[in-house]
């Protein structure tokens, strides 16, 4: 019943086949990395403070929503409905652009960081972790959008 590959997806899973399904599969690496970004920027004291507090409300805010998104297809809340597959698109869509922007802002405090600050500081070795971690969320949910467009079309 549950398709493994977006060929020939033209259903949502729900239950456990959300872990054995193209791109939904991809939630649980998305809540790991995204988690890691919460984590590691949390755990940092950087001046100034405006782009962590975006990347801050980022990866909260995906987080939640995909963990929320996540439980809604494993319930099954969504009776297989095209409205849904676009649903999906969009905020996985958005999600990749929001931690885009997140990711190269973060980057840009981590590079003026260096300049004023040891390499060898703690800050900046969990600044430079949570940049690699958020570029890597940023690809997950890239590649997810892609393939909820193709689910969505598939529709």
């Amino acid at each position: 019943m549950m398709a493994s590959n977006t060929a020939t997806m033209g259903n949502l899973p729900r239950g456990i086949g959300i872990c054995t399904t193209i791109p939904d599969i991809l939630y649980l690496p998305e809540l790991v990395f995204g988690g890691l970004v919460w984590i590691l920027v949390a755990c940092t004291l950087v001046v100034p403070a405006n782009p962590q507090a975006w990347v801050m409300f980022v990866s909260l805010f995906c987080f939640s929503m995909t963990f929320i998104w996540m439980v809604m297809f494993f319930c099954g809340t969504h009776n297989n409905r095209g409205s849904w597959a676009a649903a999906d698109f969009a905020y996985h869509g958005i999600a990749a652009f929001f931690y885009l922007s997140a990711s190269v802002a973060l980057a840009k405090v981590t590079l003026e960081i260096k300049e004023t600050t040891p390499l060898n500081s703690r800050n900046y070795k969990l600044d430079i972790s949570a940049v690699v971690f958020s570029y890597v969320a940023t690809l997950l949910y890239f590649i997810h959008t892609i393939f909820s467009a193709i689910r969505w079309k598939s529709f």
